[in-house]
């Protein structure tokens, strides 16, 4: 039966997301998404005037490609993607999992080699830079599990949070930007034994409501990349590649990851920041103010968006606020600073700009949650 749920989210993933013109070229990918919710894309794409290009996978598949797949059949299908990708105006990516570990068995060497062969030549250059973007997390019965919901109520929760008013947040995320572009220092201080130091000078802060991904709600920067010094510890869990971490701690010297710790699989964290020199370093800080996302759910589209949460991110910079780190991986890890969550607060040049989770400078206020769900 139609949902019209999944119109509306449609009409905004086209109209406002990738902002789809009369004549453009608009490439659907789908993984592990109900044909209804990409008929609705593709119908979307048209009455916009454009002209929608599909490919539907499936995650299990995936993961059987990956697994011993060799360099030179990377190679191939990133040589045959490409050139479609190059014909594309705008892309749009419904991404659903039924199962978040179904790469948990393919080896570490063949996601790697993916990242390097398939990942940097088709996303990374080409559609990151190139293209009108959107990446959707599709709603599942295991993101349910995850958020410790009903299938229903849960998808509920995700049309509230994926269809809400990204035009206002967006308005009201101009203030922070601006903020963040004045600023020098940043401290950051949490539970445990979180105290980081960095400076975000001269790199550009880009709020994010809407445009490239759903749901949506974060300002994003850089740290200068050798300027990181000190402890975070990051109090969210956090899944790499079907490998699964708890309380994540990371300790910096000049930039650089120094020391990794986890609750869970701590030995496999050094694998991971060995994949290259930049993944050591960190390419993202981003402040995150969703007010309908509230709870992790080991889904990083919407815990990165966490209202009152942060994110620190090893490895690869973002075109847009670069700060010249370079590497294969790019693993946002989540720290949230509301006061049921043990408090903190995020200091610019000296001032507290948001004490455990809520924004107390006038000209931030409404980012709050009250002001954004109102």
């Amino acid at each position: 039966m139609h949902d019209p749920r999944e119109t509306k989210l449609a009409e905004l993933l086209i109209n406002h997301s990738t902002r789809l013109q009369a004549g453009e070229h608009i490439l659907i990918e789908a993984f592990d998404i109900p044909g209804s919710m990409v008929i609705e894309a593709v119908r979307a794409a048209r009455r916009a005037g454009g002209h929608p290009h599909v490919v539907h996978r499936d995650n299990r598949v995936m993961a059987a490609l990956l697994q011993d797949a060799d360099d030179e059949q990377f190679r191939a299908w990133a040589d045959h993607d490409l050139h479609r990708m190059k014909g594309m105006d705008a892309y749009l990516g419904l991404r659903g999992g039924f199962n978040i570990n179904e790469q948990s068995e393919v080896s570490k060497d063949r996601i790697k080699a993916w990242g390097q062969e398939y990942m940097q030549p088709v996303h990374m250059q080409q559609r990151v830079k190139k293209t009108k973007w959107c990446v959707l997390r599709w709603p599942t019965p295991s993101m349910a599990q995850l958020a410790s919901m009903g299938t229903e109520a849960f998808e509920k929760f995700y049309f509230d949070v994926c269809t809400l008013d990204y035009a206002a947040m967006d308005s009201a995320a101009a203030a922070l930007r601006d903020r963040m572009n004045a600023t020098d220092a940043v401290q950051l201080v949490g539970p445990g034994d979180t105290d980081l130091s960095f400076s975000i000078k001269d790199i550009p802060a880009v709020p994010c409501c809407g445009s490239h991904n759903i749901p949506d709600g974060e300002c994003f920067t850089s740290p200068v990349r050798d300027s990181v010094n000190g402890i975070i510890h990051f109090n969210t869990p956090t899944i790499y590649h079907g490998t699964s971490f708890k309380n994540v701690r990371l300790e910096f010297k000049d930039g650089r990851i120094v020391s990794a710790s986890s609750d869970q699989n701590s030995d496999a964290l050094e694998a991971i920041f060995n994949t290259d020199e930049g993944a050591r370093y960190v390419g993202e800080f981003a402040i995150g103010f969703n007010p309908y996302v509230k709870e992790p759910m080991m889904d990083i589209l919407f815990d990165e968006k966490i209202a009152g949460s942060l994110h620190f991110t090893p490895g690869q910079a973002y075109e847009e606020a670069d700060n010249g780190n370079r590497s294969n991986i790019h693993w946002d890890m989540v720290l949230i600073q509301r006061e049921d969550y043990g408090g903190g607060e995020i200091r610019f040049d000296g001032e507290t700009i948001r004490r455990d989770g809520l924004f107390v400078t006038e000209e931030l206020a409404g980012l709050n949650p009250d002001a954004l769900s109102s």
